[in-house]
């Protein structure tokens, strides 16, 4: 798996790759996120599209860096999941935890009005 991050008026930008299957990946995006969030970031967008494949530790890793911003008064985002990741999150019900978008802008919006 391969993650890119910047961050945008105050919002964590993720882009996830490839496959999130184990904790080795998942280690070195959860002390990012722990890294931002020591700098008072609170709202993070997730783009998935990239995302082929996910496991139980990728959930896992998902929901660790949604219950750390959620701690902090945050929120995340999940943009543009593909139909196999998006069938995943029905399955498991996280749709109903997760805010999940097709489009950018509507993610934006959904974090700027969280807070």
């Amino acid at each position: 798996m391969k993650f890119s991050h910047q961050l945008n008026d105050q919002i964590l930008e993720l882009g996830l790759s490839g496959d999130l299957i184990g904790e080795s990946n998942g280690l070195d995006i959860i002390e990012l996120v722990n890294n931002y969030i020591k700098d008072n970031i609170k709202l993070c967008l997730v783009d998935i599209s990239g995302l082929r494949y996910i496991n139980s530790s990728g959930i896992g890793v998902l929901i660790t860096v949604l219950t750390k911003f959620r701690n902090k008064g945050g929120e995340v985002c999940l943009l543009n999941p593909s139909e196999n990741v998006k069938k995943l999150l029905i399955i498991t019900k996280l749709n109903a935890i997760f805010n999940v978008t097709n489009s950018k802008e509507d993610a934006l919006d959904i974090l700027k009005n969280s807070l």
